[in-house]
């Protein structure tokens, strides 16, 4: 008997007592670290959308998540660490609602979730499309007297824009930053970027144009002009 305590629970006493108070010491540490809790605010990720889908919604709200765990691990979290994610594989078009519970956050372990706002997300979907518009010039200015525009050109003419369906019809044309001819009387030049004010709606390849005003005399009232 004596022998059995002396190999296998003498033999190397003090590690086994150093390993023992360290195993208590860190029990304690665990046991007794303080609960806090912390609201983060963090984008909605989609996932799996289906490939001729696209979110038709101009707002999509972000999540605050209350996250509750130990204390020492809610210092060393980072926002980047927690994510709200929704599976969107199943989705048709027209409107959807999804709700963002527990289930639908990526956090790290030891800590829960203990409330998500907005409870739930409300999104409509719609096929995506791209076609052509022309480019509708925008020019200002004060025109030198006597004088008013006689042509517009943009080139190139049109440019090709992609985006839900429904918005993309709706789409008449792409314009251009304001171009100001003031005082010109003979030919302008500039070139400018496009936009479309629908911001679901993009220009693919957007690229600037150049765009030339020409002006030209105006008659005045009472006289014949030359032949």
């Amino acid at each position: 008997m004596f022998d059995f305590l002396q190999r296998y629970v003498f033999a190397h006493f003090s590690y086994k007592v150093v390993s023992l108070l360290l195993a208590i010491g860190l029990w304690w540490a665990v046991s007794h670290d303080p609960v806090a809790e912390v609201e983060v605010t963090v984008p909605i990720e989609f996932h799996k959308i289906p490939t001729n889908l696209e979110i038709s919604s101009v707002n999509i709200p972000e999540a605050q998540v209350r996250v509750r765990g130990p204390e020492r691990i809610i210092h060393e979290m980072r926002a980047q660490e927690v994510h709200v994610e929704i599976d969107l594989a199943d989705v048709k078009t027209g409107e959807r609602t999804f709700d963002l519970t527990a289930q639908q956050v990526h956090l790290p372990h030891e800590l829960e979730v203990t409330q998500v706002v907005p409870s739930q997300v409300r999104l409509s979907f719609d096929v995506g499309m791209a076609r052509e518009v022309p480019v509708q010039p925008r020019v200002i200015g004060s025109f030198a007297p006597g004088y008013q525009i006689a042509r517009v050109v943009a080139q190139p003419p049109s440019v090709t824009i992609s985006g839900p369906r429904q918005r993309v019809q709706a789409v008449e044309s792409a314009t251009t930053d304001p171009i100001d001819v003031s005082g010109s009387m003979d030919r302008t030049v500039r070139v400018s970027n496009v936009f479309v004010t629908d911001p679901m709606v993009q220009i693919v390849h957007p690229a600037p144009v150049r765009v030339t005003v020409e002006m030209e005399k105006t008659e005045t009232k009472g006289t014949q002009p030359k032949e």
